[in-house]
């Protein structure tokens, strides 16, 4: 085993493999409070990449319930019973991580997945924690019911799990821009990823007989044009972008000022020690000790920072760029005259540019011009 620096756990780690960056890393921020659940996304990535055989059930992205939804079923229930006490000390995690606690002869902590629990990537959907003494139509000022929806895709991970297992180094990250990938050509289908992975987001192919996972839509983010699952988010809950380090971190790109700057974007389970590469807003609605144990100690910072985007501009303005554009956004930039936010490309050039509040325009009731009548003139 090698050691790495990990810094969503503020410390160093065992990896089979030396630490090996690529030259820009893919990540995306979904914020947890606009998500409505309804499955644009699952629905777009299902028709662009998942409609061959064997691939029924899979689902590269998924949108589920929490606290009780799950696909895999109860996929983080199991590898956190498996992993035991997670404490932390301040930012730095100070237990396992599924490859310091993997058993001997094996590089990962990690269970195989049963075919049923696929079947259900539903289950669980719209279900509560909590319960009410009376009628849930009556308003309590007291209630404690909530949940939340998580949309999930691949981590992309820095370290990914999926790699370290492969026995046959199928599984490989790009270079240039840190996308996961299986090498369907060497692939055997021993599903070894498929039993390393924490997240569930290795499937196994039965027809096939190989792996297959998520690709980030890499033949888009080559022309920089953001993933099939953003682009098409009814919320606007999704912005993809490039990452970088904590000591090359730069505020005018998207991802470094939402994760680096300001860290209202955090990561799914860092005590698993993947430093994956999808981050999340929390949701608002939800109680501290749920989301700490799922994103971190940094939950508390990370809410008052976004109850608070109002007297932030620049994040305000950010916020308004997510899903106003099929372009990847390299930097930004927010114009306090008229406030308006605008994102650009790689050359520099403006790509969309939102204001924080639409103008309003009222059109007469009756249009003499041609000779109607309007119903909604506002």
């Amino acid at each position: 085993m090698a050691r790495v620096r990990n810094w969503q756990i503020q410390r160093e780690m065992e990896y089979p493999f030396p630490e090996s960056r690529p030259h820009r890393q893919f990540a995306a921020v979904f914020d947890l409070n606009k998500c409505i659940g309804c499955q644009t996304c699952t629905m777009a990535c299902k028709t662009t990449w998942t409609v061959g055989k064997g691939q029924e059930y899979m689902q590269w992205n998924n949108v589920e319930t929490k606290p009780y939804g799950g696909y895999p079923m109860g996929w983080d229930v199991r590898i956190l019973e498996k992993l035991g006490p997670q404490p932390w000390e301040g930012t730095t995690y100070t237990g396992k991580t599924i490859f310091e606690a993997a058993p001997p002869g094996e590089n990962v902590l990690g269970y195989l997945k049963e075919d049923l629990d696929w079947a259900y990537s539903n289950a669980g959907e719209d279900e509560a924690a909590g319960s009410l003494d009376r009628g849930a139509y009556e308003t309590m000022p007291t209630h404690k019911l909530w949940f939340f929806y998580l949309p999930r895709i691949c981590m992309h991970c820095t370290y990914p799990a999926c790699l370290a297992a492969c026995p046959r180094q199928a599984i490989y990250k790009r270079p240039e821009d840190g996308i996961v990938l299986v090498d369907q050509n060497r692939c055997r289908g021993y599903r070894e990823c498929v039993k390393a992975c924490p997240y569930g987001k290795v499937l196994f192919n039965p027809v096939l007989r190989i792996s297959q996972k998520c690709i980030g839509c890499y033949p888009a983010v080559e022309q920089g044009i953001q993933p099939r699952c953003v682009t098409t988010c009814i919320g606007k809950i999704r912005l993809m972008g490039f990452l970088s380090k904590p000591d090359e971190a730069k505020a005018d790109r998207p991802m470094d000022f939402l994760v680096h700057a300001r860290k209202i974007a955090l990561p799914l389970y860092p005590q698993l020690g993947l430093e994956g590469n999808i981050y999340y807003i929390p949701p608002v609605n939800v109680p501290r000790e749920f989301l700490r144990q799922m994103f971190g100690p940094g939950v508390d910072h990370a809410i008052e920072s976004y109850l608070k985007g109002k007297e932030d501009p620049e994040l305000l303005g950010l916020l308004h760029l997510f899903g106003d554009t099929k372009e990847i956004i390299e930097t930004f930039k927010v114009f306090p005259g008229p406030q308006e936010a605008a994102g650009y490309d790689k050359k520099g050039r403006e790509i969309v540019r939102v204001p924080f509040k639409e103008p309003d325009y009222l059109r007469p009731f009756y249009d003499a011009q041609v000779g109607v009548y309007r119903h909604n003139i506002s």
